[in-house]
């Protein structure tokens, strides 16, 4: 939690895989709970620069509680303020 809390901006906000939208405290709240997936891999990483603001496009891959292989897919958006890369954004998927 506490490395969340010094990357997400201040007005960061993320689209939930069940089409909800959260600002920082709720992706906080929601990151606190307690972790029922195994195994998270990041893959397909592809980041993209434009000057101070960076995109990350990547897949995740995962083994659910029930033992079921899942899948993922995640946009990021970060920008560097005040000297910090701070994610401002992002948007996640699940099938």
């Amino acid at each position: 939690m506490k490395r969340f809390e010094e990357l997400l901006a201040h007005d960061y906000y993320c689209s939930n895989p069940d089409g909800s939208i959260v600002d920082r405290a709720g992706f906080l709240k929601q990151t606190a709970q307690p972790v029922t997936i195994k195994g998270l891999r990041g893959v397909d990483v592809m980041i993209r620069m434009f000057g101070d603001i960076a995109i990350i496009h990547g897949s995740t891959t995962d083994t659910t509680a029930e033992g079921r292989a899942a899948r993922g897919r995640y946009t990021d958006v970060w920008q560097k303020q005040d000297g910090t890369w701070r994610t401002i954004s992002a948007h996640v998927t699940r099938g």
